[in-house]
């Protein structure tokens, strides 16, 4: 399935560590993606979102929506997909992080986050630009630390974006919001 593909994904992979690994980036990258780990950073988000009432509507759906994409992504996808990751595919490279023991397709990280920035993105433009721009530092995160390809964050993206569109579609069907929130 991925044979046409990886070769590409592998050239953009190296082209990042022989052109952006640095110390700093090391010590950077990550970090970025340990806050990305489990949807913490953005369980954080919703909760603090929880707390007021004109963001509650918002961060129901965007755990609602996280949720959803997590047991598809990771635990269906992922599971029928089975593609190796990269670090894994090349053991012999100095990665700054341990390696994953999970399979690589579709990235979980990159799905949760840009479930929830979009999710944020459509219900409160500014603070969504903010989200989404977290949402895209986590899943390069993911590159830099080679272990995801590039085809499964792009593909982590898409699918978080399009769990968040539907969450919002479906419960402005059910549940039409108040004037004056979102």
């Amino acid at each position: 399935m991925f044979s046409s593909i990886t070769p590409v994904d592998f050239q953009i992979l190296d082209w990042i560590q022989q052109n952006l690994r640095c110390p700093f980036m090391d010590f950077l990258m990550p970090k970025i993606s340990m806050i990305g780990e489990f949807g913490i950073v953005w369980l954080v988000i919703g909760i603090i979102m929880l707390c007021f009432r004109k963001t509650r509507r918002c961060a129901i759906l965007m755990l609602i929506s996280t949720l959803a994409v997590y047991c598809f992504g990771e635990l269906f996808l992922k599971n029928q997909i089975c593609r190796v990751r990269p670090c894994n595919i090349r053991p012999y490279l100095d990665i700054p992080v341990e390696r994953p023991s999970s399979y690589s397709f579709p990235s979980g990280h990159t799905s949760s986050a840009f479930s929830c920035a979009v999710m944020i993105l459509m219900n409160h433009r500014v603070g969504g630009v903010f989200a989404l721009m977290l949402a895209i530092v986590i899943a390069f995160s993911r590159l830099y630390n080679y272990v995801h390809f590039p085809s499964d964050v792009l593909a982590g993206a898409l699918l978080g974006a399009v769990f968040a569109v539907i969450t919002y579609f479906i419960a402005r069907l059910v549940v039409p919001p108040k004037r004056g929130r979102i």
